[in-house]
């Protein structure tokens, strides 16, 4: 049995599978606010972890998420 990861084309932002390049094109193509807002949270934390904010940044990066997942119903984690 293959592994899984084998079979991904890629992950966005580190994290969310990505099937194939028809795939990529299908979630820009598609997509609605409520996933623009997902995908905005996820780029968000990923470059959070990469390093790319200071504490400051991060601190108003993460406030503002908080706000737009609680009145969306995303979870922000």
């Amino acid at each position: 049995m293959e592994n899984q990861e084998e079979e991904l084309y890629g992950k966005i932002f580190d994290e969310i599978p990505l099937i194939s390049e028809e795939h990529l094109d299908i979630i820009v193509s598609s997509m609605s606010e409520q996933d623009a807002i997902y995908f905005l949270i996820h780029a968000s934390k990923s470059a959070y972890h990469r390093g790319a904010f200071s504490i400051g940044e991060s601190e108003i990066l993460s406030k503002a998420i908080r706000i737009v997942s609680k009145r969306t119903g995303t979870d922000p984690e």
